[in-house]
Order: structure tokens, then C-alpha cells, then sequence
């Protein structure tokens, strides 16, 4: 008996939305990240994209626990010698509620092409507004 696999064709993406308002932000990331990787369905393959479009609104609502408003830092380095930024949560928020979304998204994917992949069907906006409306995304419940 041989395995079989899915192929592109046979692969149905469906687009879902999820509302971050007053959520915590590694549970939204976690059930983002499992829905662009399509752990949530039968069809699951690791090596292949067998995921799912997410749609996050309201990213600048989301909650963080604890003190990390205050003590979490994202860092990147421009290139340059000393170039370390360091920015904190307060800060993100202030300037790029996406963003902090979209981060702790994508360290929940595969650190490889395939997770670049999964990472680009995914779209994060600041307010509950979306361009996505014609392909009619399922709400997903917390």
C-alpha cells in the first residue's frame, strides 16, 4: 500500500478572520499560525502548504500579559556596526500594531522557504477595516 499525497490541485484554501480585540497575543499568533500551516486538516502534510488565508483585524487591540507591555523588546540590526534597535511593546503598538502581530506569527512558522510561503497568506490589519470582504472569510471563534 503506497502513501498518497495531495496535490496543488486537490489543496482548498479557505480564508478565515480573526478578531484580536482584547485577546491575548500568543493565543491569536498560535491559532493563526496553525490554520497557514493546515494542521486543522486532515490533509496535513509537513513538507507541503496545505493552509489556509487568515485575515487578523483590530491587531492594535490585542492584549499582552503580565508586565511585557513595559519589559518586552523586539531587536534588529541595521547592518552596521552598533546598529542594534531595540523598540518596546508600548512603542510597537504606538507605530506598528501589525507588526507585533505579524512577529509572533511568524516565529511560529517553519524558519524555511515553506514557512515564507505560508507567512505571505497572511494579512494583519491595525483596525476592524478589511479589503478582503469578496472572498468571505469564516469568522473563527476564540
Amino acid at each position: 500500500m503506497s502513501t498518497s499525497f495531495p496535490s496543488a490541485k486537490r489543496i482548498e484554501r479557505r480564508w478565515y478572520l480573526i478578531d484580536a480585540r482584547d485577546a491575548i497575543l500568543g493565543r491569536v499568533a498560535t491559532q493563526a499560525a496553525t490554520l497557514l500551516m493546515g494542521k486543522h486538516k486532515p490533509i496535513y502534510t509537513p513538507f507541503l502548504d496545505t493552509g489556509d488565508h487568515v485575515v487578523i483585524i483590530n491587531a492594535d487591540k490585542v492584549r499582552l500579559t503580565g508586565a511585557k507591555e513595559e519589559q518586552k523588546l523586539y531587536r534588529h540590526h541595521t547592518g552596521y556596526p552598533g546598529g542594534l534597535v531595540e523598540t518596546s511593546a508600548r512603542k510597537m503598538r504606538a507605530t506598528r500594531p501589525t507588526r507585533m502581530v505579524e512577529l509572533a506569527v511568524a516565529g511560529m512558522l517553519p524558519k524555511t522557504k515553506l514557512g515564507k510561503r505560508m507567512f505571505r497568506k497572511l494579512k494583519v490589519y491595525a483596525g476592524d477595516k478589511h479589503p478582503h470582504q469578496a472572498q468571505q472569510p469564516v469568522p473563527v471563534s476564540r
